[in-house]
């Protein structure tokens, strides 16, 4: 048997097993996701080595020419080859049958594939970071306009997954956008520690050669350089940064999925979403189902899942430059990113295009007893009845009135007094009643800061308008930058 396998696999490196199972997706990997910014990191080295007077000037001149020329290839066209370790070692050959190995070998002063490797994936995460702010910022605009637009539109607020009090589908859409503000303060955090340069480091400890580190750095829009070499490449922390930013996002978005799972029910009948984002049973022509939203949330789980592995696959691991970090953590994170944004651009369609039946939420913000917490804060504020006994009183009301499998708007004044009696000095009248039964009394007497009152949501509206236009021009400017920035520098000619 041993002699049979052997045979099959070769006696010198790579083996066949360790060709397909791991060189083979490595490289395929490394192809997909790594491939434009390891070129941008050779025009930025070689620029730098020239303006430093490492290499002369005709010298980076040639280089940069051989870079863009096997820069220009189509990924699709390339595919493993066994006399290469990766896709590192393929594409430095393919500069070197365009320039020279003389010349090729140059290009590889004063750095190693360690600072390399680090300098590709804090460029690819950045990348994504960018991608999924643009996404999410999209999504907030439209729970901003939702908010705005629904501030009177009155609903059941839950808590236990029971009803509790009334508030308004602005104040819900409110909260979600609050929450969503800070997983965008988080991954603007994640992309500031991510947005750091490591080139120079070379293995770990620096060169000898005369380099410029915040040339590099400069060259390729890092924020600033990670001034300690061994820091450079066995910080992991990014990664982690990025994956708990992540996790966080995805974990807060899914809870408020499933409140929309919950709403477009027959049973609930909340919201309705547009046709473009259903599908039909293959069996029942009746059904409706909300697929956009179920695939929305199985995304966020997967996306928290992925992020979840890169986390782990970072614990207990030495503080160097270790292969756990690199290539076969990564796609785990790229996954994780590119499923968020997959979430945050379907519920922005799904939002943008929801039909709420503002009429039903209505009807269903006066049952269950709902308002029962401002019959009790009316004996309190109105009769001077301490809340304690209030809260009792009005929890004699709740039992009676599910006792009797009624609601509160179907009581008469009289038959509250009557109860009333024997339980405190209390006669409402007319107008008194039909205030505490009425859910748009509940929520326009709660103007406190914060609150559901439709005045107070839309101050909120107007204070977080101001901020989120503020957001976006930074997301823009920073992303402007970076273009441009990338552009100079793929057009720089000697």
């Amino acid at each position: 048997m041993d002699n049979e396998f052997i045979k099959k696999e070769g006696r010198v490196f790579p083996g066949k097993t360790y060709v397909e199972e791991l060189l083979k997706p490595v490289f395929n990997d490394q192809r997909d996701y790594l491939f434009h910014v390891m070129f941008d990191i050779h025009r930025a080295h070689v620029i730098m080595l020239e303006e430093q007077q490492i290499i002369k000037t005709a010298e980076a001149r040639k280089m940069l020419e051989g870079i863009n020329k096997v820069a220009s290839t189509e990924t699709a066209q390339i595919h493993y080859d066994p006399q290469y370790e990766d896709l590192f070692f393929m594409m430095e050959a393919k500069i070197a049958e365009e320039i020279g190995d003389e010349l090729a070998g140059k290009i590889h002063i004063g750095r190693s594939r360690n600072d390399m490797g680090v300098a590709m994936y804090r460029l690819v995460l950045r990348e994504h970071l960018l991608l999924l702010l643009v996404s999410s910022y999209q999504l907030g605009e439209v729970l901003l306009a939702k908010a705005e637009e629904h501030s009177e539109t009155y609903m059941t607020a839950y808590t236990h997954t029971q009803p509790a009090q009334p508030t308004t589908l602005g104040h819900y859409f409110l909260a979600i956008y609050d929450v969503l503000m800070r997983d965008i303060k988080r991954l603007w955090s994640a992309f500031d520690t991510v947005n750091q340069s490591p080139l120079g480091a070379a293995a770990l400890s620096t060169t000898g050669f005369p380099i410029s580190r915040s040339r590099t750095c400069e060259l390729l829009g890092f924020d600033k350089v990670i001034e300690n070499s061994y820091d450079s490449v066995a910080g992991a922390d990014y990664l982690l940064e990025a994956s708990t930013a992540l996790m966080a996002c995805m974990v807060n978005t899914g809870r408020w999925i499933q409140d929309f799972l919950m709403h477009v029910t027959r049973e609930f009948g909340s919201f309705k979403v547009a046709d473009p984002y259903v599908q039909v049973s293959s069996i029942m022509p009746q059904k409706r189902n909300p697929v956009s939203i179920e695939h929305s949330r199985a995304l966020a789980s997967s996306s928290s899942g992925e992020a979840l592995a890169a986390i782990q696959m970072i614990h207990n691991t030495p503080f160097g430059d270790i292969v756990d970090t690199e290539d076969d953590l990564q796609p785990h994170l790229y996954r994780a990113f590119s499923k968020a944004n997959r979430v945050m651009k379907i519920m922005y369609a799904v939002i943008l295009t929801l039909d709420v039946n503002e009429e039903h939420l209505k009807v269903m913000s006066e049952k269950s007893s709902i308002t029962i917490t401002e019959f009790a804060d009316t004996l309190t504020r109105n009769y001077d009845i301490p809340f304690k006994k209030a809260h009792s009183i009005a929890s004699t009301l709740s039992r009676r009135t599910v006792k009797e499998q009624k609601e509160l708007f179907d009581w008469e004044v009289d038959e509250i007094n009557s109860m009333l009696k024997d339980l405190a000095n209390v006669s409402f009248n007319e107008e008194e009643w039909k205030k505490i039964i009425s859910s748009e009394h509940f929520v326009e007497v709660r103007r406190i800061q914060g609150g559901p009152n439709p005045n107070e949501v839309k101050r909120m509206i107007e204070d977080r308008k101001a901020r989120l236009s503020e957001g976006l021009k930074n997301l823009r400017l920073i992303i402007g930058k970076l273009a441009s920035k990338r552009k100079k520098m793929v057009d720089y000619r000697l």
